[in-house]
């Protein structure tokens, strides 16, 4: 069995469809191969604890989907990214596998598939259960022994006699749960557990380091304690000398199968008489007989143990500071070789100049050149400039087409004030200077603004029907039978004279050009609208309705061309 199966290829694949990295990684470092996860796949995971955006339960529920393989490889690779994933990992990983009620279940996996699936199955149910103790370790105290802080001052050495004889017996817990996977040299015959046995020897390390100076605290606090405390603190005292001949037993083992000497610790036992003097001094609290003994004997049994104690820990302190050396000296190569490769990359690549053909900004000449800014809302200059302003903001006003009959171009036949078209239609009244009659020029056909902001917002309004109620597109139909004329029984309809006029003025202006209106209005009235009627048969011919003149009151303009428009509405019918 080796190379990636058809299996983890489809899986992986899945997820890649999916979009799902982290998932698609979990299944890489969890592959059918017999070997260990590869460093790349974990470094990426590690990276992924430290991302706030990366959903942690997602990732432990992938871990915990790929134990339910049949395969014992799938499965044990997935106990060691987990486990590592809780030593190196962001702390909030450990934090939610300490918050589940249940993790890894399974006391009773058996792979049947062959010799060896019988064999690792046996590993892999006592290696499930230390995660599961590690976790709940986690859970009770809220913090890592494996990465609690050590020395004079560290957590254990500092803690008071109530937290430290609740405490203690957690680590022996996860002491026990440990030594429990009780592995022989002989049976580290694959990658796999290889890699497990490697993460297991320096997790006991750092916790038997924790449990040490547990023990000294405890010794140095021994003779002050109560009846019922010194009870405890013996009993603690009586299993940490079981554990420590269980530990050597496991170092040994590390040593066997390669690891270099330097980095397994010497463990120095306290003497056999500091137990003597332990077990003397309940004694006389409970009132029973003792050998005499001077208080300046049992203190220096004491020294001499918490010395050889001390002297354990100081021993392991130098193993886990040369472990974290190695592992600075080892990224500090790779990132070298990184940077080698780089550089080498670099020098491969040839150079290319930087051009604006995709760009507006150009770096030519080592000056930045960039489109100036264009005012929107600037009136149009009245030079013969080539340049002129964008349209838009204006364009945002959609082409115009007629729903009933096309505006004619014909003749018009109008005033000062406005005039009509050959439809009766009501034009806007212009007094147009030269400048305006070239920008109106350029305007493409049906457009219904110009370049002039202030102009064009007004005609909006105006065909909007912003403050008379109604559109200058709607037209009002009524049914044929129910046609009213709104003038009342003498009303008559209004023509243009045919008579001369004169020509009028306005402002001391003269504008011959013009006739003079048919009604005269307020010299602020916007623009109308025409209302035609549905046309009536009259003896088999269709004849069309006076057209109806609807006129609002006059309006003031407030600053603010979109604001709210003042003022009652008024209709002349």
């Amino acid at each position: 069995m080796s190379g990636q199966s058809l299996t983890d290829r489809i899986t992986a694949a899945q997820h890649s469809v999916t979009g799902s990295a982290v998932s698609k990684t979990v299944c890489k470092a969890t592959t059918h191969e017999v070997m260990g996860p590869k460093k790349k796949h974990l470094d990426y995971l590690i990276q992924c604890t430290n991302e706030m955006n990366v959903n942690i339960p997602q990732l432990a529920d992938s871990l915990f989907e790929r134990t339910t393989n049949s395969s014992w490889v799938v499965v044990f690779k997935s106990l060691i990214t987990t486990h590592h994933l809780m030593v190196y990992g962001n702390e909030r990983f450990i934090q939610y596998l300490a918050s589940r009620n249940t993790l890894f279940n399974l006391s009773n996996f058996l792979d049947k598939s062959g010799l060896q699936g019988y064999d690792m199955s046996t590993f892999i149910r006592r290696y499930s259960r230390y995660l599961n103790e590690k976790a709940v370790s986690y859970r009770q105290v809220a913090f890592d022994f494996t990465k609690v802080k050590r020395g004079a001052d560290g957590v254990m050495r500092t803690m008071n006699t109530e937290k430290l004889l609740k405490t203690v017996p957690i680590i022996q817990n996860q002491m026990d749960a440990l030594l429990d996977f009780n592995v022989n040299s002989n049976e580290l015959t694959n990658g796999v557990i290889n890699a497990a046995f490697m993460l297991l020897f320096k997790d006991a390390i750092r916790l038997f380091a924790a449990y040490n100076e547990g023990i000294i605290n405890l010794l140095e606090k021994y003779f002050d304690m109560k009846k019922n405390q010194c009870k405890e603190g013996l009993d603690i005292y009586k299993k940490f000398l079981t554990r420590m001949t269980r530990i050597s037993e496991f170092l040994k083992v590390a040593e066997q199968v390669g690891i270099d000497r330097g980095d397994i610790p010497d463990l120095s036992q306290a003497p056999s008489s500091l137990l003597d003097a332990l077990e003397q001094h309940l004694a006389s609290l409970e009132g029973k007989k003792i050998k005499d003994s001077t208080a300046a004997s049992r203190a220096t049994t004491l020294s001499n143990a918490v010395s050889s104690l001390a002297s354990t820990g100081l021993s392991l302190t130098k193993v886990d500071e040369r472990e974290k050396q190695a592992a600075l000296e080892e990224e500090q190569a790779r990132l070298k070789a990184l940077k080698e490769q780089r550089l080498k990359e670099l020098a491969k690549k040839p150079h290319t100049s930087l051009t604006t053909a995709a760009s507006p900004v150009s770096t030519a000449a080592g000056s930045i050149m960039t489109t100036p800014a264009i005012d929107i809302f600037s009136t149009p200059s009245s030079s013969n400039s080539t340049s002129k302003l964008p349209n838009d903001l204006l364009d945002l006003q959609p082409t115009f087409h007629p729903s009933v009959h096309p505006i004619s171009t014909g003749p018009q036949v109008g005033g000062t004030w406005g005039g009509f078209d050959e439809l009766g239609g009501l034009l806007k009244p212009t007094v147009t200077s030269q400048n305006q009659n070239l920008l109106v020029a350029k305007l493409p056909p049906n457009k219904l603004v110009s370049d002039d902001l202030d102009s064009s917002l007004a005609n909006l309004v105006g065909n909007l029907g912003i403050g008379n109620g109604t559109t200058k597109n709607d037209v009002n139909w009524t049914q044929p039978g129910e046609k009213k004329l709104t003038g009342g029984s003498n009303w008559q309809p209004k023509v243009a004279p045919t008579t001369a006029w004169n020509a009028p003025t306005i402002n001391g202006m003269h504008f011959p050009q013009y006739a003079p209106p048919v009604m005269a209005y307020p010299a602020t009235t916007p623009t109308g609208m025409m209302g035609y009627g549905m046309p009536t048969q009259v003896g088999g011919v269709p004849v069309m309705t006076q057209p109806t003149l609807i006129y609002s009151q006059p309006i003031m303009r407030p600053p603010n061309p979109f604001g709210p428009v003042s003022g009652a509405q008024i209709q002349f019918m």
